[in-house]
């Protein structure tokens, strides 16, 4: 009896780009759906804000595009982030290293019609699990952002609001607004 071996986290970086969207959840290749035109414009906007801010204090690196974070070995997973941040700690100067890179400090995952909280949340405890610091989950429907943190309840902000990250960033403030307009 033979018994089948689940793809690894390297087996599935090496996975040609046919030009779909997936991601690798314990050993499993699972479809995502095509984020629409306004999900890629809430993106932008983060990654945006985000490399600004971190550019000018030479912090580190904003990655975006759904680049793969391993969160969990044997069975694999590998969650693409729509935007984050690595800290020149975590990911030093220099050259980019190739494969995966440790987990990054700040994740953003922007919500598609397609997500359910639940499976936010799981993604969220996924990401905190494998060392991120703060996760944001940026929701264009109610222009709101949840921030997740391991050692808090999650806290909701509004449009009105503004995003502070004292965790990473002291003296970062954006009105919650930016991310939508």
């Amino acid at each position: 009896m033979q018994t089948q071996t689940l793809p690894t986290a390297d087996d599935y970086l090496r996975l040609p780009d046919d030009g779909s969207h997936t991601e690798l959840i314990r050993g499993v290749v699972v479809a995502m759906p095509q984020p629409s035109p306004g999900h890629g414009f809430v993106c932008l906007n983060v990654g945006s804000i985000l490399r600004d801010y971190v550019r000018a204090r030479d912090l580190g690196r904003v990655v975006s595009n759904d680049s793969g974070v391993v969160t969990e070995r044997g069975p694999d997973t590998v969650r693409g982030p729509n935007v984050a941040y690595y800290s020149f700690l975590r990911g030093p100067k220099g050259p980019l290293p190739p494969g995966y890179w440790p987990a990054p400090e700040l994740v953003f995952k922007v919500k598609s019609p397609s997500d359910s909280i639940r499976s936010l949340i799981a993604k969220a405890n996924d990401y905190l699990g494998a060392g991120v610091v703060v996760v944001c989950v940026v929701d264009p429907g109610t222009e709101s952002v949840g921030v997740f943190t391991a050692d808090e309840l999650p806290r909701r902000l509004s449009n009105g609001d503004e995003l502070v990250l004292p965790e990473l960033f002291p003296g970062f403030r954006v009105p919650v607004r930016q991310f939508f307009a």
